[in-house]
């Protein structure tokens, strides 16, 4: 595989506006991610924005930036646009869509992120981690992965995803993590296609992908990184990396 990394980021965030230039330790967020990007060593990182202030910050640090088109609806669309600016002749055939909001993410998921793709049936790698307790799985904004891991195996087919808490029954619950490693064609398929009825029901992108019959593969792991989303979330990132 010959991966590159490609983070989205607009600055119209509702609950946090302005997020990609929030400071945390002197630096912008998205600076921070891109950091966390850069230390994977997985390939080159690239941003993908639609705001002139964001593409400065990160050129201001010696890192890449791609605008594109502010009409653009999803970080998926945006990543497309860049892919094909930046590599045109199809050099990476995996494609890492990385929030730009997830500064503590440890650079070691960015690698775990595309483990499902050394099974040529899956054509799309996420991850999962446990969920602990029964207040973490009632909470819709803590979307959930319907998939089983056999034996000791780290992979597992996704099944479904839902911000309602699934599998009935006991046992584990798999919190989903939204950072996905793309073979290129099924991205290049993934922007092509309609919002589809569970997607628009659930408000989940990643269900579009299913319904089009495509595979998603999920790598496990410990903890999931948090998003910065909110102010109090802001506080918490400065925390911890103080």
């Amino acid at each position: 595989m010959t991966p590159i990394i490609l983070i989205p980021a607009r600055m119209g965030s509702t609950r946090l506006p302005g997020k990609p230039l929030a400071m945390i330790g002197g630096e912008p967020m998205i600076v921070h991610v891109w950091r966390r990007a850069m230390e994977s060593g997985l390939g080159p990182v690239a941003i993908a924005c639609s705001e002139n202030v964001v593409a400065d910050a990160i050129r201001a640090v010696g890192g890449t930036a791609v605008m594109t088109d502010p009409a653009l609806p999803r970080g998926s669309d945006r990543i497309h646009a860049a892919l094909a600016e930046l590599d045109p002749g199809g050099r990476h055939d995996v494609v890492i869509n990385l929030q730009g909001d997830l500064p503590t993410l440890p650079p070691d998921l960015l690698r775990a992120v595309t483990s499902p793709l050394r099974d040529p049936g899956f054509d799309v790698g996420t991850l999962v981690a446990p969920i602990h307790d029964d207040a973490e799985a009632a909470l819709p904004s803590v979307v959930k992965a319907a998939c089983a891991f056999r034996g000791d195996a780290d992979i597992a087919p996704a099944l479904y995803f839902s911000r309602v808490a699934l599998p009935w029954g006991p046992g584990l619950r798999w919190h989903h993590i939204g950072v996905y490693a793309y073979r290129r064609p099924a991205l290049d398929r993934f922007v092509t296609l309609p919002e589809s009825p569970l997607e628009i029901r659930e408000s989940l992108e990643q269900l579009r992908l299913l319904e089009a019959g495509m595979r998603i593969g999920v790598a496990r792991t410990e903890t999931a990184p948090f998003g910065v989303d909110t102010p109090e979330d802001l506080e918490r990132a400065r925390r911890i990396l103080q």
